[in-house]
């Protein structure tokens, strides 16, 4: 018999994230919203010129003071870049981005997902962009907002090793829904936050949504965005299970008139896509689906037998996946 687990669901209402979550679920990666054109600078002072265009106009965004990352901490704050859409104007009170000499050095560091472009810094530290769909909605929704099909443009700056995003498949409630659980780690400890919105959004600099796409589902083809959950405090551990949802329900967001049941969402293939930590750059996950649970089939009882033993193992004092 397959054990389930009794998911206790922090669910992010994705498609909100443009105009209500923007310091909280994205901290101070974000630099703008559908940009194009963009060029990419950095100086011997530990400053980067961001350039290009969005809404028909050009824009220069100078960026500045932090690195990487901190573990978290309720007596801390996670670290910001500090942030001159006038491109310098506003820190030296000239147009600083005249005379802005780039010692960008080709960019040699670990391959990102959704990378625009980056470089490699005078010191060895790495300065990245990269773009890709974060506000979509929830529940396999096609965007009807502009807003939602956004590409949100992050900006990263680091050094050593990137966040990792481990992930596994399951089955739960006797085999009834399919699930993921898994873990989300920077430097070999657990990433995590302290605050939430009552429907699960971050609301300091340390936690972090990860959104969960699910591929070729009753959703329709190609990649629909099917939830966003933050991982938990203190272990950085996550679980989810594919169930029916009511998208009137738990502060979803859907399209005029859709408030029929949605889902369940199992694809043929997941990915799982998280802003790093701090300044590290995002990560992604992706890996197969699985096949609906036969209990008479011996390979499908010995892989939920393995499924279970694995999650008791990384269990540790996490109380929100609860085995049964």
């Amino acid at each position: 018999m397959v054990r389930g687990i009794h998911i206790r669901l922090l669910v992010a209402v994705a498609a909100l994230a443009v105009a209500a979550l923007p310091s909280a679920a994205t901290a101070s990666q974000l630099i703008d919203r559908n940009a194009t054109g963009v060029q990419f600078a950095v100086n011997g002072k530990g400053e980067a010129m961001i350039t290009y265009r969005a809404a028909g106009k050009l824009r220069r965004v100078l960026v500045w003071g932090a690195i990487n990352a901190r573990f978290p901490s309720p007596l801390a704050r996670q670290v910001r870049l500090k942030k001159d859409y006038a491109g310098g104007w506003g820190k030296y009170r000239r147009l600083y981005w005249r005379g802005f000499r780039n010692l960008c050095r080709p960019y040699d560091g670990p391959k990102l997902v959704y990378f625009v472009t980056g470089c490699k810094a005078p010191d060895g530290s790495y300065w990245a962009l990269q773009s890709w769909q974060t506000p979509l909605p929830d529940l396999g929704f096609a965007p009807w907002l502009p807003e939602q099909r956004a590409w949100e443009l992050h900006v990263s700056h680091w050094t050593g090793p990137l966040a990792q995003l481990e992930v596994h498949t399951d089955w739960v409630y006797a085999g009834r829904f399919h699930s993921l659980f898994g873990r989300l780690t920077y430097r070999g400890k657990p990433v995590y936050g302290y605050r939430t919105t009552r429907f699960g959004a971050p609301l300091d600099g340390f936690g972090r949504l990860l959104y969960l796409d699910t591929f070729n589902s009753r959703y329709g083809p190609g990649w629909r965005r099917e939830n966003a959950f933050v991982a938990h405090n203190p272990t950085g551990m996550f679980c989810y299970g594919f169930y029916p949802f009511d998208p009137t329900k738990k502060g979803y967001v859907h399209p005029p008139g859709q408030t029929a049941v949605r889902g369940p969402g199992n694809g043929a293939r997941y990915r799982i896509t998280v802003n790093g930590p701090g300044l590290t750059p995002d990560v992604m996950w992706t890996g197969p689906g699985l096949r609906d649970y036969d209990p008479k089939n011996p390979a499908d009882v010995a892989y939920a037998h393995r499924q279970d033993a694995l999650l008791d193992s990384m269990l540790t004092v996490d109380r929100q996946c609860r085995q049964h």
